[in-house]
């Protein structure tokens, strides 16, 4: 908070407007009840399909275990060291500071740790089984966490050399800014931002070549087949009279004169820009929401492969998405304290308003209630797996009325 030495030890070291202050505590308990319910039903709908346990979505778990602390101890703790409580008790004080400290860094290690599976999953697929085993994923869980936990609570480690003179549990007053700047947020957030970044521009660069190789392939594949085709086809023509019938299909029965609607239909997979034309000979089928695909009973050599290719990284690139969109959220929302904190320090004449610290700091908070709302609207798996849960509940509650 933007607090002076001198008004460390003042009667009221915030200057609280008393609409101000209720108007933001009431903002707090919104967001915290939000942040756990949003939370608890991410992890509940884990726990109930069994197609969502995945490795990623156990570290979206985590973030998401992070972001229930939040809301059930962080945002409390916050309230009251907000309100200068509790007051002539500085270890207690440092510890309610360092336990949001504790939880974000959990939250920027795991959205590491996404990245770092994302990665490999994409693009070294091979070593991915052996390197992502649930007792490798397990461990990389327990590191997430005890990092966390060590970097928060460093201002816990020499609490001996905070100024004794703190009445108030102020947060400017009690941890020192050059820790919260070139520690905690150079190092521990600023690093770890511009390795996912890195990671994320080499897995989306990686898959639009991928995608462009898969549609000059059955591009490739499709001329092949009609040039191998042409003369086949007008022989059957001459020999039918006219008509525009092929061979007989041996699983309908119908002879050449007729050509069924199904025969020689053409199947689309599209991924963004890209695209992929396939040549089948069987109706469209449908192997993944969203994703039209078609497969002939014995197909061809080549199409169903690169049918195959295409549908998994198009589901590879929008999952990478969907997880970037998480660490952007992250980053705007975190930002803007951590800019306040670095003008504190480098900057103490200068005056940053009450209403503006406490606006960064609602919305850093806020990240917490966001990201199960991006779940929803982003990943097909969790909002259907949601949508269930939710349509079991109100089928079941007129019954107990």
């Amino acid at each position: 908070m933007n607090a002076t030495p001198g008004s460390c030890t003042a009667e009221r070291p915030y200057g609280f407007q008393p609409h101000l202050k209720g108007l933001y505590i009431a903002t707090e308990l919104i967001i915290a009840m939000l942040a756990i319910i949003g939370n608890f039903l991410v992890c509940l709908a884990v726990t109930r399909n069994k197609k969502l346990r995945t490795v990623t979505n156990y570290f979206l778990v985590s973030l998401a275990v992070a972001d229930i602390l939040v809301g059930l101890v962080a945002i409390p703790c916050a309230v009251l060291t907000d309100l200068g409580q509790p007051r002539h008790n500085l270890p207690l004080c440092l510890v309610l500071l360092s336990i949001l400290m504790m939880l974000t860094q959990s939250s920027i290690l795991s959205l590491l740790a996404v990245a770092a599976e994302r990665y490999m999953a994409i693009l070294l697929p091979f070593q991915y089984q052996r390197m992502m085993s649930p007792r490798n994923a397990q461990l990389a869980l327990l590191l997430t966490w005890g990092l966390g936990a060590v970097s928060g609570s460093v201002p816990l480690m020499d609490w001996q050399r905070q100024p004794a003179d703190s009445d108030y549990c102020v947060f400017t007053c009690v941890v020192d800014m050059t820790y919260m700047v070139y520690f905690n947020f150079f190092c521990c957030l600023l690093v770890p931002l511009a390795a996912m970044f890195i990671i994320y521009g080499h897995i989306f660069l990686t898959v639009r070549r991928q995608l462009r190789r898969i549609a000059v392939a059955g591009g490739n594949a499709e001329d092949g087949r009609t040039a191998g085709g042409s003369s086949a086809t007008e022989d059957t023509v001459s020999s039918a009279g006219g008509s525009t019938g092929g061979e007989p299909d041996l699983r309908t029965g119908q002879g050449p004169g007729r050509q069924p609607k199904d025969i020689k239909r053409r199947s689309e997979v599209s991924c963004g820009k890209e695209r992929s034309l396939i040549e089948t000979e069987t109706t469209t089928v449908f192997t993944k929401p969203g994703f039209r695909i078609s497969f002939c009973s014995d197909p061809r050599p080549g199409e169903s492969t690169v049918a195959k290719s295409t549908v998994r990284t198009c589901q590879e690139l929008r999952k990478a998405t969907s997880l970037f969109l998480v660490l952007f959220l992250f980053m705007v929302c975190w930002m803007p304290i951590h800019l306040i904190n670095c003008i504190l320090l480098l900057c103490p004449q200068c005056n940053v308003p009450m209403s503006l610290t406490l606006a960064a700091i609602l919305l850093s908070h806020a990240n917490s209630a966001l990201n199960p709302i991006l779940y929803a609207y982003r990943m097909r798996s969790f909002r259907r797996t949601l949508t269930g849960m939710w349509r079991g509940i109100w089928s079941v509650w007129p019954k107990h009325q």
